[in-house]
């Protein structure tokens, strides 16, 4: 029984990927960093590569575990807030970028690992915050607020 060295590469490429996109999360204050999106993508990859072919349902596993770890890092502040869903999205990310490199396919994992990490950054880059929707938030009305009324005036809650 010999090693299986594609196997090894492909956790091994997991590893750094998911290590990146972990490392953007640690450099941002995330609760879940480095180690832990390591950790997600290594594990995602190698029972993707061990399995996945024969035993599709270990995929389906995959998304179920990662659905909890995502939710552990959700939490509400005390003024109501819900913080992490960012980073929980980015852990799902990672589950399917080791899902991607676990399958084999390098190019679109590498693809989809500078997509994620572009995404998490795009407020960070000096040309590209310009596409930051918070920078033009004020301009528009939120979903939640009343529409406004023919003459343009909100209308009064007292009456």
């Amino acid at each position: 029984m010999g090693v299986d060295w594609s196997l090894l590469l492909r956790v091994i490429v997991a590893l750094v990927l998911a290590y990146l996109v972990g490392f953007e999360r640690e450099l941002r204050g995330s609760p879940a960093g480095d180690r832990t999106f390591a950790l997600i993508g290594v594990a995602a990859a190698a029972l993707t590569a061990a399995v996945g072919r024969t035993s599709p349902q270990a995929i389906a596993g995959i998304v179920t575990g990662v659905g909890f770890v995502g939710a552990a890092v959700l939490f509400r502040t005390d003024d109501a807030l819900i913080r992490g869903i960012t980073t929980a999205s980015a852990i799902f990310g990672v589950a399917v970028i080791g899902v991607v490199v676990g399958s084999g396919h390098y190019i679109l994992a590498a693809v989809t690992t500078a997509a994620v990490l572009l995404i998490l950054e795009l407020r960070n880059i000096p040309l590209l915050s310009r596409i930051d929707a918070r920078r033009y938030a004020d301009s528009f009305r939120n979903d939640w607020d009343p529409p406004p009324t023919a003459g343009g005036t909100k209308p009064d809650p007292t009456t």
